[in-house]
């Protein structure tokens, strides 16, 4: 096999690895397992994230209706106290909701199961996080992940260059900025204003960290695609800026994302409320 196959199979099964991680990794991505009572086992998938602009849905199929539930939740980093709602059991299926929230807004919940005097805690000790958007587009999604892991795969490509005799690195270092430039700066945006009515919420705007890491790749590909003619061992440079594309991706997706400020929320309802 010659070494330049080699070098593309490579960064294609580093880039499905990284497709899998982003996917399973993250704020977002649904918490699922299997919790035990009374020596039964029973699957859960907790939501983290809702674009319905109904309440979002709270199920988990036990096949049993002695089993009883129960759903707690309250507002995500608030003094609020807990709202408990008993779950009903429905074709097999013990069902709740939790109240629609403003776009970026956060309920923190957890789901117990009880069975005559044993009781589980789906989520063990640790309450579950979700977080409120807008539905975005499909023509957004697809051509927006097509980007971003189109750049992930030209970068390792140009990574992988370094090791050649004679490594030729315009072509994978300028294919890279664009792929960057289509998914982080004009789809991303595209994808941040439909979920949540913003264009940008990285630096200096906010933290998200999704917004600032794509910044981050950009820069360290733009100064790689620079020392092509200015400096005397490029290659160093094309390599760094591969290594940095993946330390980015090595950060789960939507992470720091954003968050309804509940605080100020309160502050602004109150102020809108009239005086009796």
């Amino acid at each position: 096999m010659k070494r330049t196959s080699l070098f593309w199979i490579v960064a294609v099964v580093i880039t499905l690895v990284s497709l899998v991680y982003q996917r399973v990794t993250g704020p977002t991505y649904p918490v699922s397992g299997s919790a035990h009572l009374n020596g039964k086992a029973i699957a859960y998938t907790l939501n983290r994230s809702y674009d319905g602009p109904d309440n979002a849905p709270v199920q988990v199929k036990t096949d049993d209706q002695s089993i009883t539930g129960t759903l707690f939740w309250k507002r995500y980093k608030t003094d609020d106290p807990w709202t408990q709602i008993p779950l009903a059991f429905v074709n097999g299926t013990l069902k709740g909701e939790l109240p629609h929230q403003p776009v970026a807004g956060k309920l923190m919940y957890r789901v117990e199961l009880q069975q005559g005097d044993q009781h589980v805690n789906l989520s063990g000790n640790e309450a579950v996080v979700i977080r409120f958007r807008n539905p975005v587009p499909i023509w957004v999604i697809i051509p927006h992940v097509f980007a971003m892991f189109g750049a992930f795969l030209f970068s390792a490509r140009a990574g992988l260059e370094f090791f050649n005799k004679e490594p030729k690195f315009k072509n994978f270092i300028y294919t890279t900025l664009g792929f960057l430039i289509l998914g982080g700066f004009m789809l991303g945006p595209l994808m941040q204003y439909f979920s949540f009515n913003l264009w940008w919420t990285g630096w200096p705007f906010g933290t998200d960290l999704t917004d600032n890491k794509t910044a981050v790749a950009f820069l360290a590909w733009v100064v790689a695609a620079i020392a092509l003619s200015k400096a005397k061992n490029a290659k160093y440079w094309a390599l760094g800026a591969s290594i940095v594309m993946i330390v980015v991706y090595l950060i789960p997706h939507s992470l720091l994302g954003s968050e309804l400020d509940y605080t100020k929320l309160d502050k602004q309802n109150t102020k809108t409320v009239s005086p009796q």
